[in-house]
């Protein structure tokens, strides 16, 4: 009989992780509206409605970019658009269920039901559950952060970017368009591209985020690569504590960090909170749910 393996998130269920607040807009809400949403409550998606306020559909960045690639007028309707139906997890089904939900249907969240009356009342996103895992990490005394210059070292294996990031990078050229960075961030399920020079490398980096902003202010698709990047790279070393990037994400509200290779400038792959949530324990490698306690909120 195999022998159930133990992680932070052993336990828990998805009512200790949900944000409350969902963002809803009706089916016949307008593109433009959608990415004012979207970029305001820094989100990734959005929950569509029909006239009885029954969800019928998501809205995501990448719903959003494939509209821009379409060149479908802003003030088109969420409902032509958006991926239907939703998915939704249950208030009391556990942590563990719904990530591999996620990770099964290659989605970024899940909406949440309270199983007594069937309504709406939360979602679940990657950034969700990266933040049970650094509670849980910054509140036990085996902390990174929670030893002194008096800690005595305990030899306890830590865990590095090294360990669960996604190895190898994706670039654009500079000088390519934005309908050909589009076309590789759907092509590899990216959230973020990095933009070379002629040389290889790295000035810039394009998100999803950024190409919607272009798409709400009109930019043209033929705009180069190099008028839209934002710089500088946000970055960490393969040999980086995880609790340190997972925190540097957090503090920084950026949600992956491009990955350098030790004593080196070489980009070698990128570490995201998705890869962060996958890993699903903290950063000690003797690191089981049974060590400390974390209150449910």
């Amino acid at each position: 009989m195999s022998k159930s393996v133990q992680n932070t998130l052993s336990g828990k269920v998805v009512a200790s992780a949900i944000r409350r607040r969902i963002n809803i807009l009706g089916k016949n809400s307008t593109i433009s509206s959608a990415i004012s949403t979207l970029i305001k409550y820094k989100i990734g998606g959005l929950l569509v409605v029909d006239e009885d306020q029954s969800p019928i559909g998501v809205v995501s960045k990448t719903n959003i970019l494939g509209a821009y690639y379409a060149s479908l007028p802003l003030d088109s309707p969420l409902e032509h658009l958006m991926t239907s139906p939703a998915l939704f997890c249950q208030l009391d089904d556990p942590l563990e269920k719904a990530l591999g939900k996620m990770k099964e249907h290659q989605i970024y969240r899940l909406y949440v039901k309270d199983p007594e009356n069937d309504s709406v009342v939360g979602a679940l996103a990657y950034p969700d559950i990266v933040a049970i895992l650094y509670e849980y990490c910054s509140r036990c005394p085996q902390s990174l952060f929670s030893q002194t210059p008096d800690s005595t070292e305990t030899g306890i294996e830590r865990s590095l970017v090294a360990d669960c990031m996604t190895r190898g990078i994706k670039s654009v050229n500079m000088d390519e368009l934005l309908y050909q960075v589009v076309e590789e961030l759907t092509m590899h399920h990216m959230g973020a591209i990095l933009v070379i020079d002629a040389d290889g490398h790295g000035r810039g980096v394009i998100s999803k985020t950024d190409l919607i902003l272009a798409y709400n202010h009109g930019v043209s698709l033929e705009t180069p690569a190099s008028e839209m990047m934002s710089v500088p790279i946000r970055s960490c070393r393969e040999n980086d504590m995880l609790e340190e990037a997972i925190r540097s994400m957090i503090f920084s509200d950026v949600h992956r960090l491009f990955v350098k290779v030790p004593n080196s400038e070489e980009f070698s792959g990128v570490f995201s909170l998705t890869d962060a949530a996958r890993n699903k324990s903290g950063s000690c490698l003797a690191c089981t749910s049974s060590r400390i306690q974390i209150t449910s909120h």
